[in-house]
């Protein structure tokens, strides 16, 4: 048995868990396909970690619209694949006018090697206003395989995390880092 002594969390700091938006409440969500045991929703809900998986092979795209524009600061990623070796592309978009134009915060690749690589977490800093459209847009395979696209989890803050001396991840990330190492 491993383990570590952690110096208790004080009651007056945050926890590093809160502040994600609640996207149910706040926005619709579009997407082109889903697995019936995969929803989008177990994606984005806070105690949910199940993830979305596409019903269908090929491109796939999660639209979020929010019911009011929302101030972002950070937004977290976490794909997970473990089963087949892949290139996967995505492209993360926003919208400021109900989605008639886009602007692009990240196009980005990454290549899964199961049982070795098995997960792409990613965590961006930007600084939107008044969002009223976030895209994400999925290239499972970019040599035009048979893999559907999926996604772990998608969080979205209006602040910024507090930096932690102990574990530069959010509480909720652990679990995937650790126990699928």
């Amino acid at each position: 048995m491993r383990k570590r002594l952690i110096p208790p969390i004080p009651h007056n700091v945050p926890h590093p868990d809160k502040g994600w938006l609640d996207l149910g409440r706040l926005a619709v969500v579009e997407v082109t396909s889903e697995d019936k045991h995969y929803p989008v929703e177990s994606a984005l809900a806070a105690e949910k970690v199940r993830g979305w998986r596409a019903a269908d092979v090929g491109n796939q795209t999660i639209r979020l619209i929010f019911d009011q524009p929302q101030k972002l600061k950070r937004i977290t990623l976490l794909f997970e694949e473990t089963e087949t070796e892949r290139t996967q592309e995505f492209v993360l978009r926003w919208s400021g006018d109900g989605g008639r134009s886009f602007r692009e915060i990240v196009r980005q690749q990454w290549n899964f090697s199961p049982p070795t690589t098995t997960h792409e977490i990613e965590e961006y800093r930007v600084e939107l206003s008044d969002v009223t459209v976030l895209e994400l847009v999925i290239m499972p395979d970019i040599s035009r395989g048979s893999a559907r696209a999926s996604l772990k989890r998608l969080r979205l803050s209006d602040r910024l995390a507090p930096r932690s001396s102990v574990c530069a991840c959010p509480d909720w990330l652990r679990p995937f880092i650790y126990s699928h190492s």
